[in-house]
C-alpha cells in the first residue's frame, strides 16, 4: 500500500514499520539466545558487501538527518555467521544514527589489520557515552543516562550484539571520544575461532 501511495505520510509509516520490523527481531533474537550455538553457520565472509547491505537499510535516516557514512579499507576476509553480523551491525548503525543529532554527522566504518585479528572500527561523532555508564553499555537492559531521553530505549540492543559475539569467539569493545566508537575483533583464520 505504502509503495502504491507515496507521500509524506506513507514515508513516516514506512520508517515506523521498520522500526517495528528491527524490535521484533531484536525480540526474536533474544528469545533465542539461550539456544544460539545451534543456528550459526561460520563461514569465510567479506564484510564490505555485509556492511553495504546495513547500510543500504538505514539510507532513509542517513539521507533524512543528513548523516555521512565513510567507508575505508572493508573489502576484507573474515570468518563469521552472515546472518548474525548483519544483526550485529545493523543495531551498531542504528545505534550510531540515533545518537548524532546534528546535520553533517558521519559515521565512519574500516577495518585495521592486526598480527593475528582484523578489527572493525565503527565510529559515530554523535554524543558520546558518559565515562562512568561505558562499562555498562552492554549489561542486559542498560539504557544509561542517553537511553533515558528516549522511551523507546530497550537496553537489549548492545547486549544482544555482545552475546551473539561470545557465541561467535569475536571480541566487542566500545569508546568514547567525541561520539562513540565499537570495535569488534575477529581471529585472523578459522582455527583461531576455537582456541
Amino acid at each position: 500500500i505504502i509503495s502504491n501511495n507515496k507521500n509524506e505520510a506513507t514515508a513516516s509509516i514506512d520508517e515506523e514499520l521498520d522500526k517495528l520490523d528491527d524490535l521484533v527481531e531484536q525480540a526474536l533474537y533474544y528469545a533465542r539466545s539461550a539456544a544460539l550455538e545451534k543456528d550459526y553457520l561460520i563461514r569465510e565472509t567479506n564484510l564490505a558487501p555485509l556492511i553495504n547491505k546495513v547500510i543500504r537499510k538505514h539510507a532513509k535516516s542517513f539521507i533524512y538527518k543528513n548523516i555521512r557514512a565513510d567507508l575505508h579499507d572493508i573489502d576484507t576476509i573474515v570468518y563469521t555467521d552472515i546472518k548474525w553480523m548483519e544483526f550485529i551491525l545493523n543495531q551498531i548503525i542504528a545505534n550510531s544514527l540515533k545518537s548524532i543529532r546534528h546535520d553533517h554527522g558521519t559515521i565512519h566504518i574500516y577495518t585495521c589489520q592486526q598480527k593475528n585479528s582484523v578489527q572493525l572500527y565503527i565510529q559515530d561523532n554523535g554524543i558520546g557515552i558518559r565515562s562512568n555508564e561505558l562499562p555498562r553499555i552492554f549489561d542486559k537492559g542498560f539504557t544509561g543516562s542517553n537511553g533515558r531521553t528516549n522511551e523507546k530505549a530497550t537496553g537489549m540492543g548492545l547486549y544482544l550484539c555482545k552475546t551473539l559475539c561470545e557465541k561467535l569467539h569475536l571480541d566487542i569493545q566500545a569508546e568514547s571520544h567525541d561520539g562513540t566508537t565499537i570495535i569488534i575483533t575477529f581471529p585472523i583464520n578459522k582455527q583461531l575461532l576455537f582456541q
